[in-house]
């Protein structure tokens, strides 16, 4: 009877070894798998015979378990602006018609639909951004830019800017004539204003002094069919720092333009009180800015560590369009393999808590990077030896018994 159960001792022992090596030798095949978790196989040993005396004589091993390592994986740095990584112990969160799954394998791209997806086809959910607030509305939904393919003009609204008028200049010998601007001025500069179609058009600040500490401006804009030339006046102070503008620069001052735009247009000028300078130095424009633009078309596609998508368009602007959404468990070890470097939820994991890397613990999204596989190979062979040797112990055990 000893002898037999010997026997079996041994068989247990070959099997779990055996299924030891399946578990570090998948460990290995994955070692360039993006994303991947190695796994580790947990032994126990059976419940034991009581024999006379009160004695136990064990009966082998069993598998308890193979239980997943997830700590982080290095990173890769790469050329796709839509190839993500977690810094963290989060979850990028994937669909398809089969269900929602959960990975570390950021390999993300967009497809002929303009979704991001992952090679499998699986769709990436993110947040909606409010457009008041600029931050997601906590609605999971595909990353799809069907809908962000341009964006609409914006028609100016605010021209704002900073110049320092040199001192030293003297009074032009004629009065101001708006025919005859450059004569009749100091200095000028130039930008365009973007009415409600988008369409460009070239505004002139003239600027003349008129006496120690004042000055005239004239915004003088060519194709306005009506509110051009807008006239003001500047006051400086002793020390050379503007203190006053006319008009105010929070007073709109109504521009039409022609080809059915809005009509008429309230743009406010802001010459800078308290920045704009009269100093004894050459007239110079420090800043100028406005905050129309005309339509533009989406020419690139940028994620930052909060996980915003976000659209850069032909115009210049930015636009957030998109919150990549990101899930925590309770116990990741509860997690379950779904193939595809996939994980399904279960009783054991715990539910989904879905936030954002805006959440503070739950991790940043870092663009341009991939996590590579956390196998460690030097430990894989050296586990793989004394695997071996079990095996071909416990092989020994069954062929003395015999």
């Amino acid at each position: 009877m000893s002898v037999t159960s010997a026997m079996y001792t041994g068989i247990s022992g070959l099997a779990a070894n055996g299924e030891a090596m399946s578990v570090i030798g998948n460990n290995i095949s994955n070692v360039n798998t993006t994303g991947f978790k190695s796994g580790r196989m947990l032994f126990s040993d059976v419940l034991s015979s009581t024999i006379s005396g009160g004695s136990q004589i064990g009966r082998g091993v069993q598998i308890q378990g193979v239980q997943n390592d997830f700590s982080q994986g290095s990173f890769e740095s790469t050329q796709s602006s839509t190839d993500l990584a977690i810094q963290g112990d989060s979850f990028f969160v994937v669909q398809n018609d089969s269900g929602r799954y959960y990975t570390r394998a950021g390999t993300f791209n967009f497809d002929k639909d303009k979704i991001l997806v992952n090679p499998d086809g699986y769709q990436v959910q993110g947040y909606g951004i409010i457009p008041a607030s600029g931050l997601a509305d906590g609605v999971l939904k595909p990353i799809d830019l069907t809908a962000f393919a341009a964006t609409p003009p914006k028609q100016t609204a605010n021209v704002k800017m900073v110049v320092n008028l040199d001192s030293t200049q003297a009074t032009p010998a004629l009065p101001w004539d708006p025919t005859n601007p450059v004569a009749t001025s100091n200095f000028s500069t130039s930008l365009s204003l973007y009415d409600s179609q988008g369409n460009a058009h070239t505004a002139t600040v003239f600027f003349r002094k008129t006496a120690a500490n004042s000055w005239d401006w004239h915004a003088i804009i060519p194709d306005a069919t009506a509110g051009s030339p807008v006239d003001g006046t500047l006051t400086f102070d002793a020390t050379g720092a503007l203190t006053a503008q006319t008009p105010a620069a929070g007073a709109g001052q109504n521009i039409t333009f022609a080809g059915g735009v809005t009509a008429p247009q309230p743009i406010m000028f802001d010459l800078g009180v308290g920045a704009t300078t009269q100093y004894a130095s050459s007239s110079i424009v420090s800043s100028q800015t406005q905050d129309g633009y005309y339509q533009g078309t989406l020419t690139k596609v940028t994620i930052d560590d909060k996980g915003y998508v976000n659209g850069v368009y032909s115009n210049g602007q930015l636009q957030k369009l998109y919150q990549v959404a990101l899930a925590k468990f309770s116990s990741n070890n509860g997690l379950s393999k779904a193939g595809g470097s996939l994980f399904e939820e279960t009783l054991a994991s715990g539910q989904p808590m879905f936030s954002n890397a805006s959440t503070p613990g739950v991790g940043k999204v870092l663009s341009n990077s991939l996590e590579q596989s956390n196998v460690d190979m030097a430990s894989q062979f050296v586990k793989m030896i004394t695997t071996q040797r079990g095996y071909s112990a416990n092989s020994k055990t069954i062929t003395t018994a015999d």
